[in-house]
């Protein structure tokens, strides 16, 4: 089928771009100039009609790409066209009346692109993380991982393994004959070498995925300690509901920042206390599953209630930031608790010392961001696929029998198997659902 649909974003705009793809994206355009082709790759100015120039519908460019020059690799044009509703809406009628035509699925362009051999499985994922990118950090990264550097260093951790497979085969085939010893310990060197540079690579704080999902910070602490007014206050907006009365905030609420460039997603939590009302104490259980997988913790108190027992105490982590608030509340001497511990002493309601704790949160993702490496983990899937490549070249070392060829042979198998499943090497349909349904029409 051949695929049409809206590439530029939608609402009314000056200019607006129809992307056609397929076999029969020729006639496509010429049922709608109702003349020859243009030009390849040159921007024609064309009438856009519908039933042979008997209903005017515009007057835009038209971009012809012949196959296999085109970003899906197939026969592609791309109609340029005011961005008004009614011409979309009429441009798109005119086309899906055409045999063979029909609306493009969330990302379809783009997994073309990828089964005609245009694009990686990286380079897919990393135009779709361009795309929905918010920050300067996310966009670089992004550029990164399309530049093919990353799908370089697995297709070259996959070559490596893939050529002493091929001597362990060999060994396998030939069972009578001896292998040259130089063989036998460039394989076991080759294979360490790779493990040891997976390991390396896993062992990387999670840099990429960071980047990619946003920094998470949860802000936990018992109720009335001031979350909602700190949730408001970073996100300049009223997210959350303030409120006097213990218990408002059940839920998690959340809101996405850009903090200096860093992707943030911040989660004001339900207020922890022993409470018998059984829709709070859900809401406890989640701020506590929240905080729990938080790469940072703002725990919140305030001067008037300081209580380090029970959860709370155990908050207090390296990865936490203890935050004193209502210091304006402060008569007399501060609390002794608070000494013991490293603190940022603030007033939400005076905008005291708040500054102070946006500094020390920018200094904390400068350190959870930094990295003297290239990222090559973006996603989960990529991780999942490394440490399963790791587990089966563990058990490649273990093969030390004659005996034990086949079955090193095969780990050998399923550790390439694995990298290649990153970048598409291998029969990765599974997957393709869930990278390109997450792509917006168009693209």
């Amino acid at each position: 089928m051949t695929i049409y649909a809206l590439a530029s974003g939608s609402g009314a705009s000056g200019i607006a771009v129809i992307r056609v793809s397929g076999k029969n994206t020729t006639n496509v355009i010429k049922s709608l100039t109702n003349s020859k082709l243009p030009t390849p790759r040159v921007a024609t100015l064309k009438k856009f009609s519908e039933n042979g120039q008997k209903n005017l519908i515009d007057e835009g460019v038209i971009i012809w790409f012949p196959a296999p020059n085109s970003y899906t690799g197939e026969d592609l044009a791309e109609f340029h066209i005011h961005g008004s509703h009614a011409v979309i809406k009429a441009m798109h009628s005119a086309i899906s009346k055409l045999k063979g035509c029909r609306l493009a699925e969330p990302g379809e362009f783009t997994k073309r692109a990828f089964q005609n051999g245009k694009i990686n499985l990286l380079k897919a994922e990393s135009i779709a993380d361009l795309i929905s990118s918010e920050t300067e950090i996310q966009r670089k990264q992004a550029l990164k991982i399309m530049s093919g550097k990353s799908s370089d260093k697995y297709n070259s951790w996959r070559e490596r393994l893939l050529k002493i497979l091929s001597h362990v085969e060999a060994k396998i085939d030939f069972p009578d004959e001896d292998l040259p010893k130089d063989i036998i310990k460039n394989v076991q060197k080759i294979s360490n070498d790779v493990l040891s540079e997976i390991k390396k690579t896993l062992n990387n704080q999670k840099v990429g995925e960071r980047i990619r999902e946003g920094f998470k910070i949860a802000i936990v602490g018992p109720p009335n300690s001031g979350k909602s007014s700190l949730l408001n206050y970073l996100s300049k907006r009223d997210a959350a509901i303030v409120s006097e009365i213990a218990g408002t905030t059940r839920d998690v609420i959340e809101t996405h920042l850009n903090l200096d460039g860093y992707p943030v997603i911040v989660s004001d939590t339900a207020g922890i206390r022993n409470s018998k009302d059984e829709i709070e104490k859900k809401g406890i259980k989640i701020a506590l599953e929240r905080a729990e997988n938080a790469d940072l913790r703002l725990v919140i108190v305030s001067v008037k209630n300081i209580n380090f027992n029970g959860v709370l105490k155990g908050f207090l982590t390296k990865n936490t930031i203890l935050v004193v608030n209502k210091s304006d509340l402060i008569k007399g001497k501060l609390n002794k608790k608070l000494k013991k511990n490293d603190h940022v002493l603030v007033s939400i309601k005076k905008d005291l010392n708040l500054n102070k704790l946006i500094k020390k949160i920018k200094n904390k993702l400068k350190f959870f961001f930094h990295t003297n490496e290239d990222v090559l983990i973006t996603r989960e899937r990529h991780r999942q696929n490394l440490i399963n490549c790791i587990y089966h070249l563990e058990n490649f070392k273990k093969k030390k029998s004659v005996h034990d060829f086949d079955k090193a042979a095969e780990d050998l198998r399923l550790a390439t198997r694995h990298l290649g499943m990153i970048v598409g090497k291998v029969d990765v349909e599974e997957i393709l659902g869930s990278i390109f349904n997450n792509f917006c029409i168009g693209k």
